[in-house]
C-alpha cells in the first residue's frame, strides 16, 4: 500500500523551519508496512494544496498523510483546500465542533469565529481528537484514497498520531506483526544517547525507537526506551526487536549507562 507525505507551510519553502515531520512520519509510515513514495512540499495556497491532494487521489495512492495549515490564522487552508480537492462541501462538522467547543472551554477562553473555523471540514469527513492543541485532524476516505490531515506543530502531531491515527491504520492497512521491547537506563543524557538511538532505528527497515526521559538531562539523566519492529510474521518481529535492543543495549552501557 503506496503512502505520500504532503507538508504543508511557506516556513519549510523558505528555510525557516526544519521539515522534521517528514521524517517522522516516513519511519512511522514504513514500520505499519506503508510504501512511502513521495514526500511533496506545498505553500499555503489554496489551489497549491487542492492539486496536491487531488493528484495523489487521481493516482489511487491508497493512504495521504498531511501536516500543516489546521489552525485558525487566514492563511491556514488545509481543510478548505481538500473540500476543494475532493469536490465537497466545505462545512461545520458537529463532531468537531464539540471536541473544539471541549478545548476552549477546559481554557476559560471564548469560541470565537476564527477559533471555529478549527471545525469545519470536507463533508463526510471524521475529526481526528488532538490530545495537545485545538485543532483536530481529519479522517476522509475518497475512492481506495484515505487521507489524514493533521496539524503542523510537532507535538500536536506525534500525539494525535500515536495516540488516535497509528492504531487505526494497523486495522485497515496491512497485515503484519508487531513486536515491543522497553528497558531503562540511567546515567546517559537524552543528547548523548540521541546518536546512539538513531543509528539503532537504520539497522532495520521497519524499527522505530522512542525515548522518553524521565529524570534531568543534568544531574541524574534517566531515560525509558522503547523498540518497536514489525515484519511478515510474529517470529520476524521479534528477532528484530530483540537485535536493535541488544545493540541499543550494549552501545548505551559504553556510554557509562546503568541498563535496567
Amino acid at each position: 500500500m503506496r503512502a505520500w507525505i504532503l507538508s504543508i507551510g511557506n516556513e519549510l519553502l523558505i528555510g525557516r523551519t526544519v521539515n522534521t515531520n517528514a521524517a517522522w512520519l516516513a519511519r512511522k509510515l514504513t514500520l505499519l508496512g506503508y510504501d512511502v513514495r513521495r514526500e511533496v512540499t506545498v505553500p499555503d495556497e489554496e489551489d497549491e494544496e487542492a492539486e496536491a491532494f487531488r493528484d495523489a487521489v487521481r493516482r489511487g495512492v491508497e493512504l495521504v498523510v498531511s501536516t500543516g495549515g489546521l489552525g485558525p490564522t487566514f492563511d491556514d487552508k488545509t481543510s478548505e483546500s481538500l473540500a476543494k480537492a475532493l469536490g465537497r462541501q466545505y462545512d461545520l462538522n458537529d463532531a468537531a465542533l464539540e471536541l473544539v467547543k471541549r478545548r476552549f472551554a477546559a481554557a476559560g477562553l471564548e469560541l470565537t469565529q476564527p477559533r471555529l473555523k478549527q471545525a469545519m471540514m470536507p463533508r463526510g469527513a471524521e475529526p481526528i481528537p488532538n490530545p495537545v492543541g485545538t485543532a483536530p485532524g481529519i479522517w476522509v476516505r475518497e475512492g481506495s484514497s484515505i487521507i489524514i490531515a493533521m496539524p503542523g506543530v510537532p507535538a500536536e502531531m506525534q500525539g494525535m498520531f500515536e495516540q488516535y491515527v497509528e492504531p487505526r491504520l494497523r486495522e485497515v492497512g496491512p497485515r503484519l506483526s508487531f513486536a515491543e521491547e522497553s528497558f531503562t537506563v540511567r546515567g546517559v543524557p537524552e543528547a548523548d544517547a540521541a546518536p546512539i538511538i538513531e543509528r539503532g532505528m537504520r539497522m532495520g527497515r521497519r524499527v522505530y525507537v522512542k525515548s522518553h526521559p524521565k529524570g534531568h538531562e543534568v544531574g541524574a539523566p534517566y531515560l525509558e526506551i522503547h523498540v518497536y519492529a514489525s515484519a511478515e510474521s510474529e517470529g520476524e518481529a521479534r528477532e528484530e526487536v530483540a537485535r536493535v535492543a541488544g545493540y541499543l543495549r550494549e552501545e548505551l552501557r559504553k556510554a557509562g549507562g546503568e541498563v535496567e
